[in-house]
């Protein structure tokens, strides 16, 4: 019975997730068909924040699909060696698509200066937008604005992957321990890929300027904390019924410092700046160190949440 059901719920899960991924998959082939017609892709053809958001489609599939085997291979590590293999599937599928894709505006750069250019303004913007604070040109491109970019593709892969996983195996082998904290783990990776696919159409209503409006302000706290949540979530269901220092501490400490980690990454796409919230002494940045008080109250809310969260999962796993 518990073999037909995960057939079930595999299959289920196969169609389900090629239905979530078939816009950004089809973004894909769109893009590989331009090139090969026209050499390029013109900047008005482009589809909006093809990456990472392909990469992560066909790495998730990709995951999902090995998924039996990788459980039966590995048993309790499937979640590790699934991610693993995920990963470097959306790593190989990233850099092709950052390198071998060229995009036409003023002059044809790859499509991963592109990418950069469209988080600070849009494509139909770019030509005319008076940079003040921070001074930023199509081309201008460093790696180091990628830091966020695969921070959020990781948490995305391994936060919805272990859901998939974690699920399968608890209807393979019965034990529902972790039936509350992987609940608590699809909750928060739905909302924070709601968050994502949010920003990319709305760069949550940011102006360019380095000062935002009290909307984008609280999305972009929301969406900070968000992550770092997430990403201790997926500790908190690897480390479920150990010790407290375990099972709360870890997924506590991996909360605060992907926060932290996502900080550092906008700090490096916007040249050792970061948005502010406004120009009270909270939002003002501490001397040294660029973060604001505002900024350390995010992470540390993370952490919080986090923490709450380990306790009443653990605490249920006991009951």
């Amino acid at each position: 019975m518990n073999n037909k059901t995960y057939i079930k719920y595999y299959l289920l899960s196969l169609a389900g997730l090629a239905a979530v991924c078939a816009y950004p998959i089809y973004m894909g082939i769109k893009v590989i068909l331009l090139m090969a017609a026209k050499g390029a892709v013109p900047y008005k053809e482009y589809p909006k924040y093809i990456i990472p958001y392909t990469p992560i489609a066909v790495s998730l599939i990709a995951g999902l699909l090995i998924m039996p085997l990788i459980q039966k291979i590995f048993k309790r590590f499937d979640i590790i060696a699934g991610s693993v293999a995920s990963l470097a599937v959306f790593f190989v599928t990233e850099n092709f698509m950052e390198t071998k894709i060229l995009v036409m505006a003023e002059r044809t750069v790859v499509l991963g200066s592109w990418q950069m250019s469209l988080c600070y303004v849009p494509p139909d913007q770019f030509k005319s937008r008076p940079w003040k604070a921070v001074d930023v040109l199509l081309g201008g491109y460093s790696p180091s604005f990628k830091i966020h970019f695969y921070l959020i593709s990781v948490v995305i892969i391994i936060a919805l992957l272990n859901s998939l996983y974690g699920f399968a195996r608890m209807i393979k082998n019965g034990d529902y321990r972790k039936k509350k904290a992987l609940a608590v783990q699809t909750v928060t990776g739905v909302m924070f890929l709601g968050m994502c696919i949010w920003a990319c159409f709305t760069s949550f209503y940011r102006t360019g300027e380095l000062i935002v409006r009290p909307i984008s302000a609280v999305l972009m706290a929301v969406f900070f904390a968000l992550l770092g949540v997430t990403a201790g979530i997926f500790s908190a269901s690897l480390t479920i019924g150990k010790k407290k220092i375990l099972s709360t501490g870890v997924p506590v400490i991996t909360a605060v410092l992907v926060t932290t980690l996502m900080y550092i990454g906008e700090m490096a796409l916007l040249n050792g700046h970061l948005y502010r919230f406004g120009t009270w002494i909270l939002y003002r940045p501490i001397p040294k160190i660029v973060l604001a008080p505002a900024d350390i109250l995010i992470i540390v809310s993370a952490g919080a949440i986090t923490a709450v969260t380990c306790l009443l999962i653990n605490k249920k796993a006991k009951d």
